[in-house]
């Protein structure tokens, strides 16, 4: 995803305020800040999207001549040291050194309704939507897909559309009706998805607890990779972002097998 349309461009604090608003970040109880992380030195006019805020992103960024960087993993997670060594104080000083802005939106954008991961997902799988539940505001949706599948069709459609094969842990011998998603590290929705009778759930990451909770509640278990999964949201997003202020954004994919 890329477009050149490079105008007057934005400031910072001002692209921040516009996102802040238009994600409702103010709802969300989160795991880290969001909005603008890092403030750089000059307007935005090129931005670069990525899922994670690597070193090595960033160093995409400056090959491009970016102003900005817009990801969906920052920095500054709760609980983490706050001490600016290491990989950090590398990371930062890059970005700092070379004036580059850098915006993260996590759940907010795990949950627009228009350029979320999660609804990405579906849209890209062909899943319809009905509902969402898991947390308020609900991050976990639920729908279809075109008609019922057996759990094989499902994982191969999976693989095709992720580029990367999940791990399915059968919950039965029933074929796939109904199902829940939500993308990256939300393996734990699993039980909740359970209660509401869905016969599938599709997240990012697995854990070893997941294998039982799958099994024993009945329910088909895809772990569809968390990179893989997360990679709708900011791309929607960005272009979103060209078209309204006229910034040149492109998407840099950065493999990742988790």
């Amino acid at each position: 995803m890329g477009t050149e349309s490079v105008g007057d461009g934005i400031a910072a604090a001002e692209l921040a305020a516009y996102l802040d608003q238009a994600l409702e970040v103010e709802r969300f109880r989160d795991y880290c800040p969001n909005g603008l992380q890092v403030a750089g030195d000059r307007p935005v006019r090129r931005l670069v999207a990525g899922v994670t805020a690597s070193r090595a992103l960033i160093e995409a960024a400056v090959a491009r001549g970016a102003d900005a960087l817009l990801v969906h993993h920052g920095y500054f997670w709760k609980g983490e040291d706050p001490c600016l060594v290491g990989v950090k104080r590398e990371r930062l000083a890059q970005l700092l050194g070379h004036g580059l802005s850098l915006f993260a939106y996590h759940l907010p954008l795990d949950a627009h309704p228009e350029w979320g991961n999660n609804v990405g997902l579906g849209r890209a799988m062909g899943w319809s939507i009905e509902g969402a539940f898991g947390g308020e505001p609900p991050l976990v949706l639920h729908g279809r897909p075109e008609s019922p599948l057996v759990p094989q069709a499902l994982a191969d459609a999976l693989s095709a559309t992720l580029g990367r094969e999940p791990v399915w842990i059968p919950g039965g011998e029933h074929p796939v009706g109904t199902l829940g998603w939500c993308t990256g590290a939300a393996q734990d929705y699993i039980e909740a998805a359970a209660t509401h009778g869905l016969d599938a759930f599709v997240s990012g990451e697995i854990s070893e607890r997941t294998v039982h909770l799958a099994r024993e509640a009945g329910i088909h278990y895809f772990a569809a990779g968390h990179h893989a999964t997360e990679r709708f949201g900011v791309q929607a997003l960005a272009k979103h972002l060209g078209e309204q202020f006229g910034l040149a954004c492109e998407y840099v994919e950065l493999d990742n097998p988790v």
